[in-house]
């Protein structure tokens, strides 16, 4: 199993603008996250497997992760023309799933036991079964988002000494791997 600090060093290398370690103990979780999911403010409440309600009760999300000892949390900060520059901020995106990805790769041949949780919806798939009625083709490789789990990305970025908002123009993406 690779070290934490090998890990963090392994994703600033894949290309994260920064990294940072911290005890699972130290996160800030909040159930009253799920009403943001609720009203669907992303548009995937109830659209993808790894989105709520799908993904499961809130409380047992937050239990799950808190048996985790370690999280590795990372960001990718990209500029953007403007607040209202959408594609500048879904190619950011895309490239921050990408990143997850290669990241979620190594941790399964590296890593005993992980989680690793992303921005957003799961993106495993072109298009996720649950729009067509189908089941998930493949949970062994579905991502879910920090917030489903309830944990509050601002007090995650502080915590791990990192900027929640990284300036005029720039849009910030975080992910986090935890280890036990």
């Amino acid at each position: 199993m690779k070290a934490p600090e090998d890990i963090k060093n392994m994703i600033l290398e894949y290309g994260a603008s920064k990294s940072g370690i911290i005890d699972v103990a130290d996160i800030v979780f909040d159930r009253e996250l799920r009403k943001a999911c609720e009203v669907n403010y992303c548009g995937n409440y109830g659209k993808n497997w790894a989105c709520p309600p799908h993904i499961g009760e809130i409380g047992q999300l937050i239990e799950k992760t808190k048996k985790f000892n370690k999280a590795i949390v990372y960001q990718i900060v990209g500029n953007i023309e403007d607040s209202f520059d959408y594609n500048g901020m879904q190619i950011i995106k895309k490239n921050h799933d990408k990143l997850t990805r290669k990241i979620f790769s190594y941790c399964k041949e590296n890593c005993e036991k992980f989680m690793l949780l992303s921005a957003g919806d799961c993106q495993y798939c072109e298009r996720c079964q649950l729009k067509d009625n189908k089941i998930c083709i493949s949970p062994d490789n579905a991502i879910a988002s920090l917030e489903a789990h309830g944990i509050f990305v601002s007090n995650l970025a502080q915590s791990s000494d990192m900027k929640y908002i990284n300036g005029k123009n720039t849009v910030t993406y975080f992910g986090a791997i935890f280890l036990k």
